[in-house]
């Protein structure tokens, strides 16, 4: 009944089956073959047969291992002690003691403070699920990284003609990858035919792609990390037009990338394209704050003397965000456009018109995804200015400039604005950031927090 075989009585038996039997027979309690060798009380150890869980009666005939060789054998690997090195001393516990006359640098040093700490820490190989309360909190800080570096050896060489192929020099088999992309990252250049041409966002979607294709499927996890999203503002169709940025995420997603991570997304609702895959868009609002209070102390934050302002229709959730946050009023600026022409490839802006509450004497922040010529944004400042508005503050995630700084200088100088905030998520210029009214807002303590 508890599953354990019995011996066939009527069968002829050697006086060595004999024996067996007879060690069977007063075990009956002892428990079944999936139990762990090393768990067996003390009471049940002495009544467990010898040959318990074993497919065979007997290994000796044959010259096979024996259940006490393989318990022996099994104890010994299941905790394996480093093996010495010359000058090294071992303590108790069997952890390895640093050397105090070896010369240590300050980062050795620590390492060695924080293992002192954890003397009582078993193992790598013992399981981490089993590890204490009282363990866990002595555990080193640096313990569990395998390698010193985590970036991985990859680049994309061009031919002579321009055409390029990605390569990874290292394997990344059973890993789970995260490939950071800049597709604004203009600064990079690359030759074709013997002329110098600058990488556009194109040519860097094309890269990334070659490096998912050079993984050749044998990563456990490919995430993407492009916090411009790649063809953003082409997330809507209008008459006969194509919907780039729905096509790349889905291409993406059929090359294998699990997730995709960007930040501050024209229109979140182009994830609707992959619907079964992950995608994240975060807004760095927290930061844009945290870069005011560090660049002014005066600032005063609630509803009699600050304001937050959208500069269109479409980045009003960005602002009823912030006036939720902060406890502040909430205004915005709807566009007027001229339908019966194209400029540029878009309809020229006609007017902003204001709706909101008084923003006389008070500080405004204008909060956008980016800032790419700036006539939108120094158009607001001006109609802000024009109702008395104290100091104003343009926030933007991406800041392109694409027709230069020539206009902002100008601004700054005649007072129209006090500040510029963007990120340092796309390539900045020298001349960028050499600008007093500029206010950089680092993320990349942010990003290392979604990796790690």
């Amino acid at each position: 009944q508890d599953g354990n075989r019995q011996p066939e009585a009527e069968a002829p038996r050697s006086d060595s089956d004999r024996n067996q039997v007879d060690d069977y027979k007063p075990s009956e309690p002892a428990r079944r073959e999936d139990t762990a060798p090393e768990h067996i009380s003390s009471e049940t150890r002495d009544t467990y047969p010898k040959n318990a869980g074993y497919q065979r009666d007997s290994y000796e005939e044959s010259g096979q291992k024996n259940a006490d060789q393989v318990k022996a054998e099994y104890e010994r690997d299941a905790y394996q002690k480093p093996q010495k090195r010359p000058n090294d001393s071992y303590g108790q516990d069997g952890n390895r003691q640093p050397e105090a006359e070896a010369p240590r640098s300050d980062s050795d040093r620590d390492r060695a403070d924080d293992y002192k700490q954890s003397e009582q820490v078993r193992h790598e190989d013992a399981v981490p699920g089993h590890t204490s309360i009282e363990t866990s909190d002595t555990y080193p800080k640096d313990a569990g990284y395998q390698r010193d570096s985590y970036l991985v050896n990859a680049h994309v060489p061009r031919f002579g003609s321009g055409e390029a192929k990605g390569v990874i020099d290292e394997s990344v088999r059973g890993m789970d990858l995260y490939i950071l992309v800049d597709v604004c990252n203009y600064s990079l250049t690359y030759s074709m035919s013997g002329n110098t041409n600058h990488m556009s966002p194109d040519d860097h979607y094309q890269n990334l792609k070659r490096i998912i294709a050079a993984v050749g499927g044998k990563a456990k996890r490919i995430n993407v990390i492009m916090p411009f999203l790649y063809e953003s503002r082409q997330h809507k169709r209008s008459s006969r037009e194509s919907l780039d940025c729905a096509l790349a995420l889905q291409e993406l997603t059929h090359m294998g990338v699990d997730n995709i991570i960007t930040f501050d997304a024209h229109d979140p609702r182009v994830q609707n394209a992959i619907p079964l895959s992950g995608f994240e868009t975060v807004r760095p609002t927290y930061q844009f704050v945290k870069g005011l209070l560090d660049r002014y102390d005066d600032l005063i934050i609630d509803s009699d003397h600050m304001m937050a302002i959208s500069p269109d229709e479409g980045a009003t959730e960005r602002a009823v965000y912030l006036a939720n946050v902060l406890n502040l009023d909430m205004g915005m600026f709807y566009k007027r456009r001229d339908y019966t022409r194209v400029v540029n490839g878009r309809n020229p802006i006609v007017a902003h018109e204001f709706l909101g509450s008084s923003v006389e004497g008070k500080d405004v922040i204008i909060l956008d995804d980016m800032i790419s010529s700036g006539d939108s944004i120094l158009d607001v400042a001006k109609q802000l200015k024009s109702r008395n508005a104290k100091r104003i503050f343009a926030a933007a995630t991406f800041g392109l400039f694409t027709n230069g700084l020539d206009k902002f200088d100008e601004a700054y100088e005649s007072g129209l604005i006090d500040g510029v905030l963007t990120t340092n998520l796309i390539y900045q210029t020298p001349e960028l950031l050499s600008r007093p009214y500029y206010i950089n807002c680092d993320m990349s303590k942010y990003v290392a927090l979604m990796i790690d």
